[in-house]
């Protein structure tokens, strides 16, 4: 690392005794490179073995990487923790500009520990963290609260506000963390670890100036990257649509969970396409800091006030393919403008992970239908495919947890369906809940043995499409590409690079990138990186309890046909097979 990169900083905050301090660590940093590799070496060293997810001793860590504001799309932020929905590995990504905030604020990493007696939020400015009260903010959503935090801040610099909703304060085990008011860590319950703090809140604002080590070298490469990301059509694609451009082929490739996932394509498909958002809902797009993409798109959705004539309100609702899924086509939703209804409840006032309580309420109506549940556990609420204002009834009683079915749905659908049943059609993959992707083996096996369950963590859907539709792999053939794949974006995680970016940023260029900043590696170091990261991943959730040879297979996913071949029990059972005796291979290699 070069001299005076204040990526080295690791900021320390103790929320029981209101106290914070600075450690240089450049070892982490030249060895790990950021984001994901730093996170998970500070998650060894700072959560004690056995802890409750929701106790003081559980930390958060954020981290991000060398290329962080040094160059386009380097913009994620990753959050570490131990998840309170699946108990071990919590790990979630979040652009808008807090990575950039945290490095001109001067640091590559923050873990905050223990809890507060009472609601706070941190204000972290030049070198300083203040506790601030917030006693007055529990209990708001994330657009209110956000309002009144930028109202009391008049910090200099780039400033990013991460703040929870209610279901966080509710210690929901899925919610999640706002940031910038459309972007989210939004996986594995992060907001739930923030509610178990009292910590609202997180601000940082900084302006810091980073090194570089040959300023003519470092404009020629940040021109190159910049010139083919725009150049891009993949990027346009972003751009244009976004991803919910994935609707309609999706649906009718056969691969759109849909009602719970009784069938892979909707026959609404045309109705909540991208194309149809974009003519009819787009109302603007927006870019994460030192993006040139702009791949955020936000609806306008125009509605009269009840009972006042002739007076409308606009709302702001963000969108792609994720949500669209999960509260669209998997609870039978075909109109637009009843999804964003449902998408801005969780979005502003919940603050809950869509893919989550999308797939959560799913099963409870296919159990509802099924007779397993009533309204005496609904609360008189008939959760009916389509019937938005059910779904928007009940998602406020989850918050509220009135009894024991809501309780049950706060804490995830495997332990909704083990108390109630259905655990047949429970979609959750290691405790996590489904993904958008019904396509093959690749889709499912990259969920299961993926370190955060997650289609982002292999893009086994992609691999379905791409190589698995042309040509029949052995078991240990698709594992071994899973597991190759998820190994660099290892590296592309530690460089906080987004995965959009993932084809502009080759092994090639992240060298030529790393030496600007100070850090001489060879494709095949970063090879070795990638591989130790993703060891000391899997380290972590065994460590845990998590056991792949032990994961459970959702007979659903075999029940309705997927478009690729090779999506049965036997297959699978083979694969996860190998791929546990594979990642037992890799820990004992890794030094």
């Amino acid at each position: 690392m070069l001299k005076n990169d204040p990526l080295e900083n690791i900021l320390y905050i103790d929320l029981t005794r209101r106290t914070f301090k600075i450690e240089k660590r450049p070892d982490l940093f030249e060895k790990y490179l950021g984001g994901t590799g730093v996170a998970t070496q500070l998650l060894h060293e700072e959560c004690p073995e056995g802890c409750d997810p929701l106790g003081p001793e559980n930390p958060i860590i954020f981290a991000v990487g060398i290329l962080t504001s040094l160059f386009p799309l380097a913009s994620k932020t990753v959050a570490l923790f131990k998840s309170p929905l699946t108990g071990n590995l919590g790990e979630s990504h979040c652009g808008g500009r807090s990575a950039v905030s945290i490095r001109m604020a001067g640091y590559g990493a923050i873990v905050i520990k223990g809890a507060s007696s009472m609601p706070v939020y941190l204000s972290i400015e030049n070198g300083r963290v203040r506790f601030r009260d917030a006693s007055t903010l529990w209990g708001m959503g994330n657009f209110s609260s956000g309002r009144i935090i930028r109202e009391n801040e008049a910090g200099a610099g780039l400033r990013t506000i991460m703040r929870i909703g209610k279901g966080g304060e509710k210690l929901i085990a899925y919610s999640c963390v706002t940031t910038e008011t459309f972007r989210h860590f939004g996986r594995l319950g992060l907001g739930a670890v923030f509610g178990s703090k009292k910590l609202k809140a997180v601000v940082v604002s900084g302006k810091s100036s980073l090194p570089v080590s040959d300023k003519k070298e470092y404009r020629k490469l940040y021109d190159e990257v910049y010139k083919t990301a725009v150049d891009s059509p993949v990027m346009k694609k972003y751009h244009d649509l976004g991803t919910a451009e994935n609707i309609v082929p999706l649906s009718r490739f056969g691969g759109l969970p849909t009602r719970n996932l009784t069938a892979a394509t909707f026959e609404h498909a045309a109705k909540m396409s991208g194309e149809t958002f974009a003519k009819k809902y787009l109302g603007r797009r927006l870019a994460c800091s030192h993006c040139p993409v702009g791949c955020i798109h936000i609806a306008a959705l125009r509605e009269p006030y009840e009972d006042v004539s002739y007076f409308y309100k606009t709302s702001m609702i963000s969108y792609d393919y994720e949500p669209i899924y999960a509260l669209g086509t998997m609870l039978g939703i075909s109109r637009p403008a009843d999804f964003l209804r449902l998408m801005d409840r969780v979005e502003e006032s919940w603050g809950m992970d869509a893919m989550s309580l999308g797939v959560i309420l799913a099963w409870a109506t296919e159990a509802f239908e099924r007779g397993l549940i009533t309204t005496k556990e609904t609360r008189g609420v008939r959760l009916k495919w389509g019937n938005v204002k059910g779904y928007i009834k009940a998602g406020g009683y989850i918050i509220d947890q009135p009894n024991d079915f809501y309780r049950a749905l706060a804490r995830g659908v495997e332990c909704a369906a083990s108390l109630y049943g259905g655990m047949e059609f429970a979609l959750a993959f290691g405790g996590n809940e489904m993904p958008g992707y019904h396509t093959g083996p690749g889709a499912h096996l990259g969920y299961l043995i993926g370190a955060r369950h997650s289609h982002l963590d292999n893009a086994g859907y992609s691999f379905d499409q791409k190589v698995l539709v042309e040509k029949k792999m052995k078991p240990e053939e698709t594992i071994d590409a899973l597991l190759a794949e998820e190994r660099w974006r290892q590296i592309l995680s530690s460089l906080v690079i987004c995965f959009f970016a993932r084809g502009i940023y080759t092994p090639e260029l992240v060298t030529r990138l790393l030496s600007i900043g100070g850090i001489d590696l060879s494709t095949g170091d970063l090879d070795r990186i990638g591989r130790t990261i993703h060891a000391e991943k899997y380290r972590f959730k065994i460590r845990e309890g998590f056991a792949l040879d032990t994961v459970r297979l959702p007979e659903r996913i075999f029940e309705t046909p997927a478009p690729v071949s090779g999506l049965d029990k036997a297959y699978l059972t083979e694969a996860l097979a190998y791929a546990h005796k594979t990642i037992r291979k890799e820990l004992d290699a890794a030094p």
